[in-house]
């Protein structure tokens, strides 16, 4: 140190010491957070895992005298077929809200219908996916039932012309019934028509689910 050429790099190794020092300190500050943040995910992970333990053991033990679901329904307003071409003047607003007309769906299969099932109707297919289908059915029936409780003057063309074939498809076995067909089920979901398809619909058959109702070459699938 009392060499004169050195006290500069001496005074420089000093501020190198200092920086080192505080660049240490930040670092075993992070290997603590990263310690706690890795004792903490082992935590969360454990838990998840007892989580998903109970859950399989629900599942496989789901006792059989729950009740079972009821219908599900959505609600619309509605508009008589003989009124829908006339121009009448605007109804107040209570009198809208008390005409709704209910959209009946298909009610979810219970696991254990589902095990009632015979193992011919059933083959390979599996629980979810017969749920799987009837949502799918159920969009089907919301969305050509909403078009058909429209006021005739708010539709579009399109609309229009899918409203004209409803009434066409409509037969005296299906009054009051909500139904889909095949060209309802292209138009409104993803679900292939194929043999996997009318699979699944023997087994809502079997399950009472729907019904068909065949005529003028066409199969309407009636919701039960």
């Amino acid at each position: 140190g009392e060499e004169k050429c050195l006290k500069g790099i001496l005074h420089k190794v000093g501020k190198d010491m200092i920086l080192l020092n505080d660049l240490l300190d930040k670092m075993e500050t992070e290997v603590n957070q990263q310690e706690k943040l890795k004792n903490l995910l082992q935590e969360l992970q454990q838990a998840a895992e007892r989580d998903l333990k109970e859950a399989q053991h629900l599942l496989e033990h789901i006792p059989p005298h729950l009740p079972k679901p009821t219908q599900n329904c959505v609600t619309v307003p509605t508009v008589k077929h003989e009124e829908q071409t006339k121009v009448a003047e605007p109804e107040p607003a209570k009198e809208l809200a008390k005409k709704k007309r209910v959209i009946k769906e298909m009610a979810l299969i219970m696991a254990e219908e589902f095990e009632a099932v015979p193992a011919y109707l059933k083959g390979r297919l599996a629980y979810d996916q017969i749920n799987a289908v009837i949502q799918e059915l159920n969009k089907a029936i919301v969305n050509k039932y909403k078009i058909m409780h429209r006021p005739l003057k708010s539709l579009s063309f399109a609309s229009r012309n899918l409203y004209d074939r409803f009434i066409q498809e409509e037969t005296k076995d299906t009054k009051g019934e909500f139904f889909v067909v095949e060209a309802d089920i292209k138009a409104f979901t993803h679900l292939k028509v194929d043999k996997r398809f009318h699979s699944i619909l023997s087994i809502l058959r079997h399950c009472h689910r729907m019904r068909e109702v065949r005529g003028s070459k066409l199969v309407r699938y009636v919701v039960c």
